[in-house]
């Protein structure tokens, strides 16, 4: 499972830093698409497979299966790490994040996300005000 949030800066060559915490469960390969709310979705190879599947048998005949479907596999790379424990995120998926410099890693349960610092911060900030009503509606257990 992964979780936690960490802050790392992306290099001129689009290398980002893994967190260590991170790599042991992404493996040697894992896939890094677009996601939503403009940050990137990052899957165990494991965990993309049962994704593909779930889309796989989305009816092709609905326009909005059709156009999330191109959405999220035409963005999709396959990575791996170096040495260093860095990535290197494909320059249209930098772009559709906006990751220029500093970036935020968070876990996410089954994946990892990786924001723009800015997004990321504006994002939580607009977001926090309404947690605990978002919580009520779909957290039926006691945390």
């Amino acid at each position: 499972m992964f979780m936690g949030e960490y802050q790392h800066a992306i290099d001129q060559k689009g290398r980002l830093i893994i967190p260590a915490k991170f790599r042991d469960d992404l493996g040697e390969r894992f896939v890094v698409t677009r996601g939503l709310d403009q940050c990137l979705f990052v899957y165990p190879q494991t965990e993309w497979k049962q994704i593909e599947q779930k889309l796989k048998s989305l009816p092709f005949t609905r326009s909005d299966a059709r156009a999330f479907t191109r959405f999220f596999f035409s963005g999709a790379t396959e990575c791996e790490l170096d040495k260093q424990g860095r990535a290197n995120i494909a320059a249209n998926l930098r772009q559709y994040a906006k990751l220029t410099k500093e970036c935020i890693v968070i876990g996410v349960s089954n994946r990892v996300e990786i924001w723009s610092k800015d997004i990321w911060e504006e994002y939580f900030s607009q977001s926090e005000a309404s947690f605990n009503e978002i919580a009520e509606k779909i957290v039926d257990f006691d945390l």
